[in-house]
């Protein structure tokens, strides 16, 4: 993982994704200025999501893509957009968790945990089974962390029964389809060997 996220960029996508991690960090700075503290904490949260795709080795695309969805996630919060735009809310919880599950698999496979990305010699059906549940279970932590903060930390957080279980559903519906993904692709650069 060390060399992985030391590797100097070499292609367009990868220094997007370098570009786009470097307008996450100075997004916390001018959170922290012009907006609140807890815009400034949400901004800063997605900082390590911003890291794992480097440090995963996940190809370039991939890795710049999944950037794009962390810092649209997060300052979606911060501009309320959640709130003001219907479905919006559905859409990035689709996005997000599907890209988190791929995360999650790209750490089981090279932890040694379970075989589930494509270059781990694993079947096409493993990641169609193992990201929808992966995703379902992201998604319900998700949804203790939002009642948490809700319930600890600001009223504006918008937690209802409907907005649970849509949020988890679409999060479902994004393993799957991060599922189908990772059958037919392989999302990690090509390692090199000795």
């Amino acid at each position: 993982m060390k060399e992985d996220f030391l590797r100097p960029p070499r292609t367009t996508s990868e220094w997007t994704a370098d570009g786009l991690r470097v307008l996450g960090i100075l997004g916390v700075v001018v959170a922290a200025i012009w907006w609140d503290p807890t815009d400034a904490g949400i901004a800063a949260l997605a900082t390590p999501a911003l890291m794992l795709p480097r440090a995963l080795g996940m190809r370039g695309g991939f890795d710049a893509a999944a950037c794009a969805i962390v810092l649209t996630a997060a300052w979606s919060n911060v501009f309320d957009l959640y709130t003001s735009v219907p479905g919006w809310d559905l859409l990035l919880h689709l996005l997000c968790t599907g890209l988190l599950a791929i995360i999650t698999a790209l750490v089981l496979t090279r932890t040694e945990v379970a075989r589930i990305t494509r270059g781990s010699g694993v079947r096409a059906r493993t990641p169609l089974v193992l990201l929808p549940l992966i995703a379902l279970a992201l998604s319900a932590v998700w949804e203790m962390v939002e009642w948490l903060g809700k319930a600890y930390l600001s009223d504006d957080i918008f937690v209802t029964y409907q907005d649970t279980i849509g949020d988890m559903l679409f999060g479902g519906l994004g393993g799957l389809l991060a599922g189908l993904l990772l059958s037919r692709v392989q999302v990690e650069r090509a390692r090199r060997r000795g």
